[in-house]
């Protein structure tokens, strides 16, 4: 069967999108009848390790087109919060070819991928993967140059309380970005499905708009929010103010 047939056959079209649809709701909400399981928020177990692999080959593109809005200079301190299973952790790594860069996840799981995917810049010291949350970071005030949060803020328990604690270790003049592939108001499916369902998967959609306020409600200056609406893509980028 060739593959462009799919896509002419209306019927295995909608079969497609069928499947789409509760592949995402497993995976968001967890099967009917048992304890709710978000294995997207916070992944455990042997699925929890398979999703965390693909999320390090899915993530890959939205997270290179977001890295290309920001400059990352080779020796910056990087926090890359929700690391996942660490494939942004690497990418930082080998930008800042004489900085550090730390991973912090609040799933075992994750860390557990992470560690894996960067074993050989943990062993020459470039690389941390911490076991913490977003809402209380093992790390000092104005710590890090750079922190980065892709496909992770629409997840953080208390986003307002949890971008203030991101906040709190970003150095005096320097950047955050979030980085998503979803957002309220982009054309994608992902982003349609995700908005339709939010109150029951518990995700944060927010707007373009939404996301420059979040930022600026943090004290964050030269907002800068860049969208691809048909991808469902978008990057907020924000600079904490000096002094």
């Amino acid at each position: 069967m060739q593959p462009t047939y799919l896509f002419m056959n209306p019927t295995l079209w909608l079969i497609i999108k069928i499947l789409l649809v509760c592949w995402i709701l497993w995976a968001f909400i967890g099967l009917p009848g048992r304890r709710r399981t978000n294995q997207c928020q916070k992944p455990s177990g042997w699925l929890g390790g398979l999703i965390v692999r693909n999320m390090n080959s899915r993530h890959s593109g939205v997270t290179d087109w977001g890295l290309a809005h920001i400059s990352v200079r080779e020796g910056d301190t990087i926090l890359d919060v929700g690391c996942g299973g660490g494939r942004t952790v690497s990418k930082l790594a080998a930008l800042a070819k004489e900085g550090k860069v730390y991973g912090a996840d609040f799933s075992a799981a994750s860390v557990a991928v992470a560690t894996a995917t960067n074993k050989e810049w943990i062993n020459t010291g470039r690389v941390e993967i911490h076991e913490a949350s977003v809402s209380q970071l093992p790390f000092s005030d104005s710590q890090f140059d750079l922190i980065t949060a892709v496909e992770t803020h629409f997840w953080w328990p208390d986003l307002p309380s949890d971008m203030k604690e991101v906040i709190r270790v970003l150095k005096p003049g320097g950047t955050l970005v979030l980085i998503a592939e979803v957002y309220k108001g982009a054309k994608s499916m992902v982003s349609k499905i995700g908005d339709k369902y939010a109150l029951v998967t518990g995700m944060k959609m927010l707007s373009a708009e939404e996301h420059r306020g979040l930022l600026a409600d943090v004290g964050c200056s030269d907002i800068q929010i860049t969208t691809d609406s048909r991808k469902g893509w978008i990057c907020a980028v924000g600079h904490k103010p000096r002094g």
